[in-house]
């Protein structure tokens, strides 16, 4: 695995979030990553960051998920550089990415609940956070 340039920033620890839930199914789907996109040209958050970083981050998330103690490896790296006051932005930010397609599969899930277990995420404000995800993403 190739080293960061430098230790994850907390708007690093968000994309890297999302980039986990887009590849938790194997298949990171064009909705899902204009979904990230759209995610970090918009939110107040991404303001000051290098949206360049994406790919460097996305490539750590893919080396890691590789490994055997990889997503281990990453929610270490996350709960360092992410604030508390953070956690349940980046519980959002999963949650709308694993919507973005329109299909939940079990692996997605099952990552979304080790986050919000990571990330100490109390489940009723974890269930108010996935049913907004669910009403944005909403189809007919």
């Amino acid at each position: 695995m190739a080293p960061l340039p430098h230790p994850l920033s907390p708007q690093d620890s968000l994309v890297a979030v999302m980039i986990a839930v887009s590849a938790a199914d194997m298949q990171i789907r064009t909705a899902e990553l204009v979904a990230i996109q759209a995610l970090v040209n918009h939110l107040p958050i991404f303001g000051e960051y290098d949206a360049d970083r994406i790919r460097t981050i996305a490539q750590t998330v893919f080396d890691l998920l590789e490994e055997e103690d990889g997503l281990d490896a990453l929610f270490g790296l996350i709960r360092e550089s992410l604030p508390e006051k953070l956690t349940e932005t980046a519980y959002a930010l999963a949650c709308d990415v694993a919507a973005a397609d329109g299909k939940l599969a079990q692996s997605e899930l099952r990552l979304l609940e080790e986050i919000r277990h990571e990330l100490q995420i109390d489940r009723l404000h974890a269930a108010a956070i996935e049913r907004g995800a669910r009403a944005r993403h909403m189809q007919l």
